[in-house]
């Protein structure tokens, strides 16, 4: 097995730890801080099994499938874990879920017919100020105007999950009335 499968496998493995910091209390909110730290390290392998993988002509198809998975399995988690310790609401999850949920479902359609669609800029963005928001709304700073701060990245979030969302089927319309032609 490659270095980016591992980091991948890696990710995975951090995910129920990183939910067990999130609920397990062991004082002076340490759990969230360490909570936090595994997020950023399981954040960082995604960002490292990517650039390796490609540098060194190492992708395979374990990596194509489960690496977006584990990404999935990442982000889904914190953000369902900081509904139910309520720091993030739900309508907004839901939002951020099914936009993933449309853009994996063109991203099958459209490998039905040949075609990758890699990730675009706004998904990457998207994607960043994502992680910067749980990472935010984890530790919830006891300092002046972080209340601001953490709205700012929840909202710009959700913006850019709509901006991407709508730009991927911009982009990609064709794949879409493609297969629905063929229903």
């Amino acid at each position: 097995m490659n270095l980016p499968n591992k980091l991948t496998i890696l990710r995975i493995v951090i995910i129920p730890l990183f939910v067990l910091f999130l609920y397990v209390d062991i004082g002076d909110n340490i759990n969230l801080y360490i909570a936090a730290l595994l997020f950023i390290v399981a954040s960082l392998t995604d960002l490292l099994d990517g650039k390796i993988a490609r540098k060194y002509n190492l992708v395979t198809n374990f990596g194509k499938f489960m690496d977006p998975l584990a990404d999935k399995l990442l982000v889904c988690s914190a953000l369902i874990a900081l509904v139910d310790i309520e720091k993030l609401a739900g309508w907004i999850v839901i939002i951020i879920i099914s936009r993933d949920f449309i853009i994996n479902g063109l991203r099958v359609l459209a490998a039905d017919n040949g075609i990758v669609i890699a990730a675009s800029y706004w998904g990457k963005l998207k994607t960043t100020c994502q992680m910067i928001m749980i990472v935010l709304l984890i530790v919830d700073l006891d300092i002046p105007y972080m209340y601001i701060i953490n709205n700012f990245f929840v909202y710009v979030a959700l913006i850019l999950t709509i901006i991407s969302l709508f730009d991927y089927i911009y982009k990609n319309y064709k794949i879409l009335m493609k297969s629905t032609n063929n229903v």
